[in-house]
């Protein structure tokens, strides 16, 4: 484990944790989490032995309360300057531009850049004590940080509702309208999301990774999709782990993965 203040990182096997850990200020996103968070994302994605991350909060009150204000007001519009790879890293998140697959546990409140941050995983478990928004519009801002693409997650109108009004909604209601994928107590959030994780990591590193690039690409360059889904058809079925998947497959056994 490792544990730079802001952020705290956890190794289980080959999921990786990263929880964002400022429960004083409902883990409020200041530069320097900003760029940890971000750091973390592309080294997870780096390493050949972590086949998840999962992204959490400490406490119960928040997962993300979004930008720290007081940081914004001190450090203008740009809260990344000094650190330009910290930009980089962390809209590869979220962008979903990571191979790995991402899975926010909510534990507690998403809202502004906190929502921001759970739209660049891929699954989502919420607390049911969870509230989600972008009250941005309020303040007399808007989502900056790709909060305005809410469309291509939730149908339309429910996107213009969040942007438009800055009201929070339920956590349930966050599950009706896809915006989560499962809502269990507070207690079991973490739980809830290491399973996912566990399930994510026995499959094939190959396939997750060509899954979830065909995925973000169908919804947001159908064009470049039709190439890439005969790209990376050759390239994962020829691989070594899919002879692997078809030989445990005839043995009865559980296959052993090498990500080639």
């Amino acid at each position: 484990m490792s544990d730079d203040n802001e952020l705290v990182l956890e190794g289980r096997g080959p999921i990786v944790v990263a929880r964002l850990n400022r429960p004083e200020a409902r883990n409020a996103l200041t530069p320097s989490l900003l760029g940890a968070i971000g750091r973390a994302a592309v080294e997870a994605d780096a390493d050949p032995e972590s086949r998840v991350l999962v992204i959490t909060g400490t406490g119960d009150r928040a997962f993300c309360a979004g930008m720290d204000l007081r940081a914004f007001a001190a450090g203008g519009d740009d809260v990344f300057a000094g650190d330009p790879d910290a930009m980089t890293n962390y809209w590869r998140l979220l962008r979903g531009d990571l191979s790995i697959p991402v899975v926010g546990a909510a534990n507690g409140a998403a809202v502004g850049g906190g929502l921001e941050l759970l739209l660049g995983c891929d699954i989502v478990v919420a607390s049911t004590d969870a509230r989600f928004g972008f009250p941005e519009i309020q303040r007399g801002l808007f989502p900056a940080g790709r909060g305005t693409l809410l469309a291509t997650r939730v149908p339309t109108a429910f996107a213009l509702e969040l942007t438009l009004t800055g009201d929070l909604i339920t956590a349930d209601r966050a599950h009706e309208i896809g915006l989560v994928n499962a809502v269990v107590p507070a207690a079991e959030v973490m739980t809830a999301a290491l399973a996912y994780a566990d399930r994510l990591a026995a499959n094939a590193p190959l396939g997750l990774a060509a899954i979830k690039e065909l995925v973000h690409l169908g919804v947001k360059d159908p064009e470049r999709w039709e190439t890439r889904a005969v790209e990376l058809q050759q390239a994962v079925f020829a691989s070594e782990d899919a002879k692997e998947g078809a030989t445990a497959f005839i043995e009865q056994r559980a296959p052993v993965w090498r990500g080639r």
